[in-house]
């Protein structure tokens, strides 16, 4: 009887410990503690549950008796709920992670974070640490993705001027079948507009032309974007994250990733522990094992693909790493995005992407 037991309840275990790696926005999903919970740590993240599961989970086997709520938002309703968190001077959970780096700054820069310093969070690059308060701990390039039964090869964009001329070449075929970020919903496709736009100008307004011209298709996430892509529905997505595009060609054959090989952004997924959180002891913790040699592996390996100075994933079009010929473009985690968040610049900004997009065809945010 003992033993039934005993095997019933390792068995309800199992099952609690093996996360859903799939959720829906606000939702909680429980990586329970694979041995008897003592800790409770509370992850809210602008990151899909499915790339940050295996880092949750190797986590674990290093600290069995944590369990892990992880809340999943897009990232401008993670930005809202740390705002209005930090002004009632309450916890917005005890760890925040977003790709929109900016938005992470914003919230340090008025008082929102709390500093960590440990052997691991001094390796950081300095382009990727932010007064030990925000921490880069990923590598992502903005791709390209396009489905390969319906793109041939030959017509496949490398470049942003090869996909602005594409656009303009054959609108007929590609009208209505090019997605991109929502930079209206969308932190991290704002930062990849803004960026662009710093690259050059002519460069940036001839593609947002095309863009626009081609009716291109507005989505709130790389993840929508892709699967439409995967669907036939749309042909190409443009400034997608690469993790998230790597990760759908893994196991769609259909699928093919391009880093554009004139220039690519690169940021570096960030982490910031919340001044008000109910475990920042938890919190450190976690970040450490994100930063530490072991957590870079999973990274690297298992959850985001993508290094500094490594080989390219296999599969991905372009340079064969990120640091050749310079065509990386780190985003850098300093001052300089500050200024990506002032309010005023933010409207303009959005303003003027907005008149062209609705003005060629893309029906305003309802």
């Amino acid at each position: 009887m003992i033993r039934r037991a005993l095997a019933t309840a390792l068995f309800a275990a199992a099952l609690a410990y093996a996360a859903p790696t799939v959720a829906r926005e606000g939702e909680t999903v429980v990586f329970a503690a694979p041995a008897v919970e003592t800790d409770r740590l509370a992850i809210h993240a602008a990151t899909d549950v499915a790339a940050m599961a295996p880092l949750i989970r190797d986590f674990q086997t290093r600290n069995p008796s944590v369990t892990v709520d992880y809340v999943e938002y897009v990232s401008n309703d993670l930005q809202a709920a740390a705002i209005s968190a930090c002004a009632a001077r309450k916890a917005p959970g005890d760890l925040l992670i977003s790709p929109s780096v900016d938005q992470l700054l914003k919230l340090a820069n008025d008082g929102c974070a709390l500093a960590h310093l440990s052997p691991e969070t001094e390796t950081v690059p300095d382009w990727a640490n932010w007064r030990n308060e925000v921490f880069g701990f990923s590598i992502e390039p903005a791709v390209f993705v396009y489905n390969a039964r319906l793109v041939p090869e030959a017509e496949a964009p490398h470049t942003h001027v090869e996909l602005a001329d594409l656009l303009r070449r054959q609108i007929d075929r590609y009208a209505g079948r090019v997605g991109t970020y929502d930079i209206r919903v969308s932190g991290i496709g704002y930062l990849f507009a803004f960026n662009d736009a710093r690259q050059t100008t002519t460069i940036f307004g001839r593609l947002l032309e095309s863009l626009g011209r081609a009716a291109v298709v507005v989505r709130c996430c790389t993840s929508d974007v892709v699967a439409e892509v995967a669907a036939g529905r749309l042909l190409i997505g443009y400034n997608m994250l690469g993790s998230y595009a790597y990760a759908a060609a893994r196991t769609d054959p259909a699928l093919r990733v391009v880093v554009p090989a004139d220039y690519a952004l690169v940021l570096a997924r960030g982490a910031l522990i919340p001044t008000h959180g109910a475990r920042p002891d938890l919190a450190r913790r976690f970040l450490d094992y994100l930063l530490s040699a072991r957590g870079q592996q999973v990274v690297r390996d298992e959850a985001f693909f993508f290094s500094e100075d490594g080989p390219m994933p296999a599969g991905v079009a372009g340079p064969r790493a990120l640091d050749e010929g310079g065509i990386a473009r780190p985003i850098r985690i300093g001052p300089a995005l500050l200024a990506v968040q002032d309010a005023a610049q933010r409207r303009r900004f959005i303003r003027d992407w907005s008149r062209s997009m609705v003005d060629m065809g893309v029906p305003p945010t309802p």
